[in-house]
């Protein structure tokens, strides 16, 4: 089975982050990349089907210099292989052309299973598998919590506010994942060893089939019109306790529209 894993690389939610005043494009040299969280779930699910359907991973990530990165700790973690979308005609690039741009390179790959997380801790659109299946022209299973594959069908547990949904298709399909499905494992130093000796392609935008004119910054179908920094923290109100003290946390929490 042809396996294909979207991974991006995103600033740490523990770093402080900014957007550039420039062009309000998120700051990705004011903190540390990682990989997206909900991406290691992705690809651990891939490498448990692959474990027990055989076949292949290979990660594809879209990003700068630096994604190589979280590159290398997926090859660590068991991917066989990685393609790396690279040019700085990319920059800026929204969902929408992100999933253009993907296609493009799934289009060169191939596949039977592309795994997403179901979204990510910088952008959080959620909006790139459901995007992607519709370029691809196949089935999307959004937001499983389990994945079953027989044969050419594939059946997931939907996450669901009541509990879940079944849902089944054919493949190939696109699938994105929510952080319930699994634990994914960490890299063992031998994968780790392993991970310098297995193929990463680079791929510019020339070399994956892209019309230029149709991603990047400028050419983006949304934008950021305006932002601030949020305000610093409030120092909190301390509640002096004189046989009053349940009335004062009511009147407190009531003011605030808690109660």
């Amino acid at each position: 089975m042809n396996i294909v894993v979207c991974v991006k690389q995103v600033p740490d939610t523990e770093s402080p982050r900014k957007l550039k005043s420039d062009d309000s494009t998120l700051d990705r040299g004011a903190a540390d990349g990682v990989i997206n969280e909900l991406d290691e779930y992705a690809i651990e699910e891939a490498l448990r089907i692959k474990e027990a359907q055989g076949g292949e991973v290979t990660v594809l990530t879209m990003g700068p210099d630096k994604a190589t990165d979280s590159i290398r700790k997926a090859l660590a973690m068991g991917a066989d292989k990685a393609v790396h979308l690279l040019d700085d005609a990319l920059a800026g690039s929204d969902a929408f052309q992100t999933s253009y741009a993907m296609q493009q390179v799934l289009g060169r790959t191939g596949f039977d299973l592309v795994i997403l997380g179901s979204e990510s801790t910088d952008a959080r659109t959620g909006m790139l598998a459901a995007m992607l299946a519709e370029r691809l022209g196949v089935p999307q299973l959004s937001l499983a919590n389990k994945v079953e594959i027989d044969g050419s069908a594939i059946r997931i547990q939907r996450q669901t506010d009541y509990g879940h949904d079944k849902v089944e298709a054919t493949l190939p399909a696109v699938v994105s994942v929510v952080e319930k499905i699994n634990e994914p494992r960490y890299p063992s130093f031998k994968g780790i060893m392993a991970a310098k000796k297995k193929p990463v392609e680079t791929l510019d935008v020339a070399g994956a089939g892209i019309d230029a004119g149709r991603v990047g910054l400028a050419n983006a179908a949304t934008e950021v019109v305006d932002f601030a920094e949020a305000p610093a923290r409030a120092q909190g109100q301390i509640v002096t306790d004189e046989g009053d003290g349940g009335v004062k946390i009511a009147e407190f929490l009531a003011s605030k529209k808690f109660v």
